[in-house]
């Protein structure tokens, strides 16, 4: 293919100054209009479809680009990427799209606006049908960063169809390398209720509410095991009124991760079995599992090898990092046993941050692995 870096450069930078934020519709909307463009203007059959996480949520833009000729079922190859970002809008006029030396920076490309532009180019390379191997099926969803609650569903749904899985979220920094295995994620939301009363004229009479979930908090962060790759962290508590009232709620969000869902199982039958341990108190649970964790078996070794070897035809070697405790969308296709590997897009670093960027000079070469990838898989 005949992509240029300042091609690359120029494409991701319109990309990034897009501003698109999970919980903002309407930028989403706009950024899946870039996406369609460039993807319809190759021949790709595109379509770009609402989805919502629930009946009152905003709709949300789903957008799928193939190379499948009319009529073709046959199972194919998946690549996943997300549209949205963490940044809010705004970030630019403080953060802007810009290049220093061998890095371009910018809110939302490293994480992960080059990745998808990438795999997109080395596809629209690989419009016509028949010019792969297997058809190609990308998806790019607008809820990734949240959780995939509006896509999960339509990610499963092209998850059973495909042979194999290639997301283009971020390389690991400080080498490129992909990710073959990644821990589930689940959260759980507690809430408190307790008994008002005022603090210094009747104390006795109230039953505080945070000092029933200083309790809980113990009692959740001693479930975290790091021999068994289970972690759990209480990131966020709210409570009280003032300080000279005794406590009547508290509430908070707690995030738990787990290498297996036998240890998932296990910890959520120990949230659900929390109780009171004062008295005159209510304690309620929710527990969710979000994603069930990435698995590295024999599939994706054999995948990881293929993989390793289009890198090297592109003119660098392809690692693999060690499992890892963030979560993406692959853990939704691994679960229903397809093949995935994760983290094939941009090389750079400082994900989720103002320090955000990508390595330019690493821009076509790894669009060159890309399209030999699609070009070569079967």
């Amino acid at each position: 293919m005949n992509v240029t870096t300042e091609q690359l450069v120029a494409g991701i930078s319109e990309w990034m100054a897009c501003e698109s934020p999970s919980h903002d519709a309407a930028a989403l909307w706009r950024m899946a209009e870039l996406i369609r463009t460039c993807a319809a203007e190759s021949g790709l059959r595109v379509n770009v479809t609402p989805v919502r996480a629930t009946p009152q949520a905003p709709e949300l833009p789903l957008l799928s680009a193939t190379n499948r000729a009319p009529g073709d079922t046959r199972p194919g190859l998946l690549i996943l990427g997300h549209m949205d970002t963490v940044h809010p809008i705004g970030t630019l006029s403080a953060n802007p799209v810009r290049i220093e030396g061998d890095k371009l920076y910018g809110p939302g490309g490293y994480d992960m606006k080059a990745g998808v532009y990438m795999a997109l180019a080395a596809l629209s390379a690989l419009a016509q049908p028949g010019s792969t191997p297997l058809p190609v099926d990308m998806l790019v969803v607008p809820d990734e960063e949240v959780g995939s609650h509006a896509s999960r569903a339509s990610i499963e749904a092209y998850a059973r169809n495909a042979r194999y899985c290639l997301v283009a979220e971020p390389a690991r920094a400080n080498g490129g390398r992909c990710v073959t295995a990644r821990k589930g994620t689940g959260n759980v939301h507690l809430q408190v209720q307790g008994v008002a009363s005022h603090a210094g004229l009747a104390h006795e009479k109230g039953r505080s509410a945070v000092r029933e979930m200083a309790h809980q908090v113990l009692a959740l962060e001693a479930m975290t095991d790091y021999s068994r790759g289970i972690t759990v962290s209480v990131g966020t508590i709210e409570g009280g009124t003032t300080s000279n009232t005794v406590p009547a709620f508290c509430k908070c969000h707690v995030d738990f991760r787990f290498s297996d869902m036998v240890s998932a199982d296990e910890i959520v039958q120990k949230m659900n079995a929390l109780r009171p341990v004062g008295e005159d108190v209510q304690l309620s649970v929710d527990v969710e599992v979000n994603r069930p964790p990435m698995v590295r078996d024999e599939k994706v070794v054999a995948l990881l090898n293929r993989v390793q070897a289009s890198a090297h035809a592109a003119g660098f070697d392809l690692e693999e990092a060690p499992p890892t405790g963030g979560a993406s969308d692959a853990n939704f296709t691994s679960a229903l046993g397809v093949p995935s590997l994760d983290a094939l897009g941009a090389d750079g670093d400082g994900a989720h941050t103002w320090h955000e960027h990508i390595i330019i000079s690493t821009l076509a070469k790894r669009t060159r692995f890309w399209h030999h990838l699609l070009a070569n898989l079967d």
